[in-house]
């Protein structure tokens, strides 16, 4: 486990400049230059004793661990914790990292940001879509019509670069089978099995040698497919000033998206 604390990091812990994914990318310069990654939460089958099973039935009715991740651009992971039952909402894992120092969680500087869904709380440096507008990419291509106004051009946005954490999970699920069919070890064995091979999935990514063929796909597979639903938003606010903060950059960033699509 200690090779994972090296490898589960972000490669500049600074966060200074701007990604290049984003940085070259005309959907995303200028308007997320800010932007440093994104965050999510992902289920792994999880073996548990059938008298301990009920905190750990997920949302499909089977037990799973709840694994809450941040990554960067290039598919890495900059942040995992591993070892929630499948009940905890997203929201309780995500305030229990950010409060916690002994998971060392890589804070945004300030002015620069993560992507987050609606599950999450606003909060500074965690940005979200626009409630109650259409934000997957799947719902728009679904209603036969581009995104229009500033709202949703921001949501489709936001959604379409966010989905790099999407990706990365499925690339991460996709090499590993033993998570699709967990064994009956130890829960605490089966929280390492996840950590370790989410170290293997960073070293694969960042080792120069490698030309990985499910990395290859993610990164050529349309960003619309495989995103998950908006979660029901948890009144687990920041300061109101700090939401205020956060609602005025969102506001900037999908007038720019606006006037530079129309």
């Amino acid at each position: 486990m200690q090779l994972s604390k090296e490898v589960i990091q972000p490669s500049d812990r600074n966060f200074s400049g701007t990604p290049p994914e984003i940085l070259y990318d005309r959907r995303y310069m200028p308007f997320f230059r800010n932007c440093i990654g994104a965050i999510d939460g992902t289920h792994v089958h999880a073996c548990v004793p059938f008298g301990s099973q009920v905190p750990y039935i997920g949302r499909r009715g089977s037990p799973t661990e709840n694994v809450m991740a941040a990554c960067d651009f290039n598919m890495c992971l900059t942040f995992i914790m591993a070892g929630w039952e499948g009940s905890a909402h997203d929201s309780r894992t995500f305030n229990f990292a950010l409060s916690d120092p002994c998971y060392n969680f890589p804070h945004p500087p300030l002015e620069k940001y993560y992507l987050v869904d609606s599950g999450y709380p606003m909060q500074k440096g965690y940005l979200k879509p626009y409630q109650d507008t259409r934000y997957h990419l799947l719902d728009i291509a679904r209603g036969g019509r581009r995104a229009q106004g500033r709202w949703e051009m921001f949501n489709h946005a936001h959604s379409s670069l966010r989905s790099v954490i999407e990706r990365s999970f499925g690339v991460w699920k996709k090499k590993w089978a033993i998570l699709r069919d967990m064994p009956s070890y130890s829960f605490d064995k089966q929280v390492r099995i996840v950590i370790a091979t989410m170290t293997l999935h960073n070293f694969i990514r960042r080792h120069p040698s490698r030309v990985d063929i499910d990395f290859i796909e993610s990164e050529q597979r349309d960003p619309c497919l495989g995103m998950t639903s908006q979660r029901r938003e948890e009144d687990c606010s920041d300061t109101a000033a700090n939401v205020e903060e956060m609602i005025a950059l969102r506001d900037i960033i999908a007038d720019q998206v606006f006037e530079a699509r129309t």
